[in-house]
Formats: structure tokens, sequence, C-alpha cells
């Protein structure tokens, strides 16, 4: 996992409050996320080990396309047309010949910077109107979020287990959550 000083980990905001705890929640499944790819070549990276077009580089690039959705479309009530989104999430998936381990991960740590912006002047129980379900607390978006994030970190895992099972050069593990 990658960390920053100015990222707290969640058992260092046991006694703060709901905002930092789920801030620290979402910023550490963000991180593991993405350090799915540490490691890995290109080919690594692409390679389907399911039926799904879900891949590790896929997981990271629906990843920024969670972020983009839920803290700059949900927010600013921007279309995705405008933000510059597929239109759904099936979409976010697919892989194009420039996607690469660091342009998806660039992507995917600006859109995240661009989440912590969208957000900060808000409160946890201001709505937000940009999405299709109508007005929503920030509160449920960050529930939301996190729940998608936990989801994506266990298929990454599963993923790079079966990828590093399979190959002959071993990139080293993720660290523990």
């Amino acid at each position: 996992m990658v960390v920053t000083p100015a990222t707290p980990l969640p058992e260092d905001v046991v006694g703060e409050p709901l905002r930092a705890q789920l801030e620290a929640f979402v910023d550490q499944h963000r991180m593991v996320l993405t350090s799915c790819l540490h490691g890995l070549d290109e080919e690594q990276a692409r390679r389907r080990l399911v039926p799904s077009a879900t891949t590790l580089l896929g997981l990271v690039k629906h990843a920024t396309f969670v972020e983009r959705v839920w803290f700059d479309e949900a927010v600013t009530c921007r279309s995705r047309e405008e933000i510059g989104l597929e239109a759904g999430p099936e979409e976010s998936f697919v892989l194009h010949p420039g996607d690469t381990v660091a342009s998806v991960q660039e992507a995917h740590l600006l859109a995240c910077a661009a989440s912590r912006r969208a957000t900060a002047s808000l409160d946890l129980d201001d709505l937000v109107h940009g999405n299709r379900r109508g007005p929503l607390p920030l509160r449920w978006v960050y529930l939301h979020v996190l729940r998608e994030l936990a989801q994506h970190c266990g298929h990454a895992d599963v993923l790079r287990e079966q990828l590093l099972a399979t190959s002959s050069t071993t990139a080293p593990p993720v660290e523990d959550r």
C-alpha cells in the first residue's frame, strides 16, 4: 500500500469524527487497489483470468471512473459526457492501446486528489444533486464508494494471486490492509 504522511490509516482515526474515519477507510482502499499493479508488467496487468473483461489494469481504470462519477458528476452535476466519461460502468473496464500501468495509476491518483478537493468544503449531511438516484447526502456517497472499492480490492486480491501463481516472474506481494 502506498501511504503518504498525510494519509492516516483507519486505526489512527478511531477516536476521530466520522468524516475522518470515512476518509481514512476510503483512502486506504484507493491505495490498496492501485497498488495491485505494483511490480507487474503491461501484459500481466492486462491479462484476463476470468470470462469477464475484468483485469487488474481494468479494475484500477474502473476505480477512476467510480471516483469521477461519485465525486465529480454527483457533486458538480456535470454530465458524464461533459466530464469525458464512458456512459456506463461496463465500458470503464475496457482497455485501450494507450492504457498503461503508469497512465492508469496516474489517472487514478489524479481522480482521487480531485475527489478530495471536490468534497473538502462539504459536510457529510450536505446533499449532492448530480446522481440519477436524486439528491444524496455526501455520507451515503462515501459509504457507496467504500463498498465498491472494498469489493474491487477483493477482486484484485484474487486476480493478483491467480496471476502470480501462473507467472514465472513473481511480483512483490501487496501489503496487507
